[in-house]
């Protein structure tokens, strides 16, 4: 079975809803010193949108992204994740809202070494305190299988392939069905194959289970992938489009380097 299929064959998956933005941030700053990471920032990002954010290197799409999953502090302007106002809440509040709203995929994988790729899976339960019950534990074994991992899971990271370990960080993404995930560079560690691969689970994990993805990326084939493409420059959103080409991407960003040099 395909994992579009797959995914939309679970019973109790939740239904897609637009009305409430999973994210949003009105007139966001984020400063160092002098220099204006972010400038004035405000987007929504609705539920079940997979989004890629792009721009020239320094632009700010990584601070963006540092802000809005409450792993930065904003300077000033509002934060809020799944309906958390992060500037509201001290540390241990936006970290308990990382915990139970938000999954991570990194270009490094993030994978503890020393713990089995089913071990990996199940950490974010563990370093939460929270017991997998029998349907998520039905959900887990169903990504596993679909991600092609059922026969992996007693290997450690250094055991598989990268296009295995960026998996097996999917599968741990999406095993608490967070609100939103936030994607760095996903695929900057993968072949082509795997990036495709990857970059295809997502999109579907978008499409067909309602998963939030929110995806920074250097790579317009990546950013192709996504249904909306922000594209950062100077600390501002200066274009906000639909479902692109690499090409035309590439074309965005170009123009953008020409007009800041």
């Amino acid at each position: 079975m395909c994992f579009a299929a797959a995914i939309s064959s679970v019973v109790g998956m939740p239904s897609i809803q637009h009305a409430q933005p999973v994210v949003s941030l009105r007139e966001v700053t984020r400063t160092y010193g002098q220099v204006h990471a972010l400038d004035g920032v405000t987007l929504d990002v609705h539920r079940g949108a997979f989004t890629a954010i792009m721009g020239p290197s320094g632009s700010g799409k990584s601070t963006l992204m540092n802000v809005a999953a409450g792993l930065d502090d904003a300077t000033s302007g509002q934060v809020f994740l799944a309906g958390a106002d992060l500037r509201a809440l001290d540390d241990d509040g936006r970290t308990r809202v990382r915990r139970e709203q938000v999954g991570f995929v990194f270009q490094a994988f993030n994978l503890v070494p020393t713990l089995s790729a089913a071990e990996n899976i199940a950490l974010p339960f563990d370093l939460a305190g929270r017991r997998i019950d029998g349907e998520t534990r039905a959900w887990i074994d169903h990504l596993v299988a679909v991600l092609g991992l059922t026969n992996r899971l007693s290997h450690r990271p250094g055991e598989l392939s990268g296009g295995q370990q960026q998996r097996v960080a999917i599968a741990r993404a999406l095993a608490s069905r967070p609100a939103i995930i936030f994607a760095d560079e996903p695929t900057g560690n993968l072949d082509s194959r795997s990036s495709r691969e990857v970059l295809t689970l997502l999109r579907t994990a978008a499409q067909e289970y309602g998963q939030t993805i929110a995806m920074v990326s250097h790579d317009p084939v990546a950013a192709s992938y996504a249904d909306r493409v922000l594209i950062i420059a100077d600390g501002r959103v200066v274009g906000d489009h639909g479902r692109l080409s690499p090409q035309q991407i590439s074309d965005l960003l170009i123009g953008f380097e020409v007009g800041a040099a």
